[in-house]
């Protein structure tokens, strides 16, 4: 009786200082979690006062007139957005858009507004439903009248004070979630079910691609690591070099059709992989300086995969790496975290402070600069632009005060714009010819 007295006695004590952690399946110190988490939160109220003080963009101001005849690819009719920048490649192109003029669905959920900052969520289209979340880390599942089929939260109250940046992609009818927590989690795509989660322990910084039931993720340590889909256990992770820089943008993830994994890390280095085995191909730094301090940003747009070019930007260039061996084809001095999109021969880059840019594909050569915020004259003022897509031969940008502009891309022009209420919170998406945003007012606007 005695023995069993004690036995209960030191489970107590198992129980009182250790505490079954359900979201990695593990025994777990809360202690430890604490103190991470606040490591978290103190780190995130660091970037957005450093970024106050320090940020600054080199800003590109050059006016090049159109010269030339800008020949598109044809506009592409898509009907599915499962993952960040609509495929593997991060290739866009010029996507079918019915036009901006009529609004389809307009409706707020939830009540709280997204924190203004460069990390933004993710917003997906599947058989006309519509997949978000919000800054509490609320997944939304609802449908094109605006209703709501399902939502789910997995935070504890100790994740309270943390926004939540949610990155996802829809893969074998799940939706695989990572977070700037370090959390991985599998959700049932039609159901809302949690199928299983996993603590990483360190923030993820980058996009999610998922593909041949495997995970791809780079984290706040600049590691790059594979998942198994089907459980969340790790198969492979390259620990590539460490930086003290932060990263303002999520790190860019892309993934070639004949098996090869792309990857940049906040020290500005690119990395290709085999995405079965985590074999490195080639490496390649793209970074401005050798010298780095602490109050830097690394800024990038994600990677884009266009024939044998991979296009992007890092720092206050951008890129096209030879896809097979990562040596530099061109590199010019203009810059975005936006996407580049590629149609044709020609690249779109739409620079943080406002320059509407076309360039050769093949040379870099800028074809067309043009500063489209000067349509909104006195409007302009203090705003930057947040995002960009192309819609049946037009390109359209949200700005951080609320507009959206629609442009040429055939001539580079200016031609109209709207307030839509509220800077864009996810990147913009173009399916069933619609176009849909995501406001940081916790609004969905569709489009047509």
């Amino acid at each position: 009786m005695l023995s069993k007295k004690i036995l209960l006695f030191i489970v107590f004590l198992l129980i009182s200082n250790c505490s079954f952690d359900s979201k990695t399946g593990i025994w777990g110190d809360k202690k430890k979690e604490r103190e991470r988490i606040s490591d978290i939160e103190k780190n995130q109220k660091e970037i957005i006062d450093t970024e106050k003080i320090y940020s600054s963009d080199e800003q590109f101001n050059e006016e090049v007139i159109l010269n030339k005849n800008i020949i598109l690819s044809k506009a592409n009719r898509n009907s599915l957005w499962k993952m960040s920048n609509f495929n593997y490649q991060n290739f866009m192109d010029n996507l079918y858009l019915e036009g901006i003029d009529n609004v389809f669905l307009k409706k707020k959920v939830g009540k709280d507004k997204f924190t203004l900052h460069k990390e933004i969520t993710q917003l997906l289209v599947f058989d006309n439903n519509i997949i978000f979340s919000d800054d509490k880390g609320t997944i939304y599942k609802i449908n094109e009248s605006g209703r709501v089929i399902w939502k789910k939260n997995i935070y504890k109250k100790s994740y309270k004070r943390i926004y939540k940046n949610l990155v996802f992609s829809i893969y074998e009818n799940h939706i695989y979630v990572a977070d700037n927590i370090g959390l991985v989690y599998s959700i049932d795509l039609f159901e809302g079910k949690l199928k299983w989660i996993k603590n990483h322990e360190v923030p993820i910084k980058s996009s999610i691609k998922v593909f041949d039931d495997k995970i791809f993720l780079i984290d706040q340590d600049n590691k790059i690591f594979s998942l198994d889909s089907n459980d969340g256990s790790l198969i492979w992770n390259i620990l590539s070099i460490s930086s003290f820089i932060k990263s303002g943008s999520p790190l860019s993830l892309a993934l070639t059709k004949d098996g090869f994994l792309l990857a940049i890390t906040s020290s500005a280095d690119v990395y290709k992989i085999k995405a079965k085995t985590g074999e490195i191909f080639w490496s390649r730094n793209t970074g401005d300086s050798l010298y780095a301090y602490e109050t830097d940003f690394f800024d990038s747009s994600e990677m884009v995969i266009s024939g044998d070019h991979v296009i992007f930007s890092s720092g206050s260039n951008t890129f096209s790496l030879n896809l097979e061996n990562g040596d530099t084809v061109w590199k010019k001095k203009v810059s975005s975290i936006s996407t580049p999109i590629v149609s044709g021969k020609n690249i779109f880059i739409v620079t943080n402070n406002g320059y509407f840019v076309i360039l050769d594909k093949d040379t870099g050569k800028i074809i067309s600069s043009q500063n489209i915020l000067k349509i909104l004259k006195r409007k302009k003022k203090n705003t930057k632009i947040n995002n960009f897509i192309m819609g049946s031969e037009k390109i359209y940008i949200t700005t951080l005060n609320g507009f959206l502009i629609s442009a040429s891309a055939m001539t580079g022009k200016a031609e109209s714009f709207k307030k839509i209420g509220g800077s864009t919170a996810s990147p913009l998406v173009i399916s069933n010819g619609k176009l849909y945003i995501l406001t940081n007012k916790s609004k969905i606007l569709v489009l047509n």
